[in-house]
């Protein structure tokens, strides 16, 4: 089955029937389903490319040489 990450928009709770909960902030892979392209329609959720979600901002560490 296909996928795709989603995260829903600015106060917006988007339940999540496979997982029984609400589809948290920051998003998750779900899969590409009528329910969440029926989201996708909605403007409830968004899409979040894979590599945006892989793009997280590495902490400095000072004095690792």
């Amino acid at each position: 089955m296909k996928t795709m990450r989603v995260r829903p928009v600015s106060g917006r709770m988007v339940p999540d029937p496979d997982r029984g909960d609400v589809l948290p902030e920051g998003g998750r892979v779900v899969p590409k389903s009528q329910w969440w392209m029926r989201r996708l329609g909605d403007g409830d959720v968004v899409e979040v490319p894979e590599r945006a979600m892989s793009q997280a901002p590495v902490a400095n560490k000072k004095g690792a040489d």
